[in-house]
């Protein structure tokens, strides 16, 4: 079997002593890829860093985190601009609104999220979006770009069924992780409901760790533990899982 984590920050510190190893229990595993997102520019070294040790499994995004605007922006996207330019990514993100941490900044964060978007379609890059309190304010922006060939990922989907059909109209996968291994978790009633082509693997490592591992640090190697979920919701053997998601990762990032 084989799988992509379609969103792993397995460049922070949280893995500075065992990287390796993570790495490689996660290759036994089956996971060949692992693609990390941006979160501003003070992680860019971290993240080039680790892609050039492994430079076959791990695949890099830029973008600015919507929790992180209110540093400078205009030089963050600049930064942005420059590294999409000068290095080989894979997608634009994460970017998104999140108003969880701020709502006082809902319209900077939405200026930025449109400016990325922007530099996502002129490059001809997929967007990774991160969307947290925020799916009316996200989709208000996205529905504006509907007719303009926009590809890409709502990581993290936990919403509802007539949200995850709203993204999936928009031509967008739908990140699905740990949050699906949640009693609480919700999206577990209905996912079976939601085509098996619409959905895409991620850890958000070491964010979000899955049941039995929740609130501890998570790591890609649990993305088989969320794909065996998803097995279990669709019943549908875990190989069919693993082929379609990848199948359908990859036609997000063109590989």
């Amino acid at each position: 079997m084989n799988f992509i984590d379609t969103h792993s920050h397995l460049y922070l510190k949280d893995f500075d002593l065992d990287i390796d190893e993570e790495i490689k229990t996660s290759i036994g595993l089956g996971i060949g890829e692992f693609y990390l997102p941006s979160i501003d520019s003070s992680y860019t070294n971290r993240m080039i860093k680790l892609k050039n040790k492994y430079p076959d499994e791990i695949k890099l995004m830029m973008g600015l985190h919507p929790t992180h605007i209110d540093i400078n922006c205009e030089k963050e996207i600049a930064h942005v601009k420059k590294m999409l330019d000068k290095e080989n990514f894979s997608a634009v993100g994460e970017i998104g609104i999140d108003l969880y941490w701020n709502k006082k900044n809902l319209k900077k964060q939405t200026n930025i999220f449109i400016q990325q978007i922007e530099i996502a379609l002129s490059k001809k890059l997929p967007i990774v979006i991160h969307c947290r309190e925020a799916f009316d304010e996200v989709y208000k922006v996205l529905i504006n770009f509907k007719k303009e060939n926009l590809i890409g990922v709502f990581h993290c989907f936990t919403g509802t069924k007539e949200q995850a059909k709203k993204i999936i109209d928009l031509n967008l996968k739908l990140g699905i992780g740990g949050v699906v291994t949640f009693k609480n978790g919700g999206i577990d009633k209905f996912l079976n409901q939601i085509p098996l082509t619409s959905i895409v693997l991620e850890t958000d490592a070491p964010y979000l760790a899955p049941h039995p591992h929740r609130g501890k640090r998570n790591r890609s190697s649990y993305l088989v533990i969320i794909a065996k979920k998803i097995a279990e919701i669709y019943n549908l053997p875990i190989e069919k899982i693993a082929r379609q998601t990848t199948k359908n990762a990859k036609s997000v990032f063109k590989i």
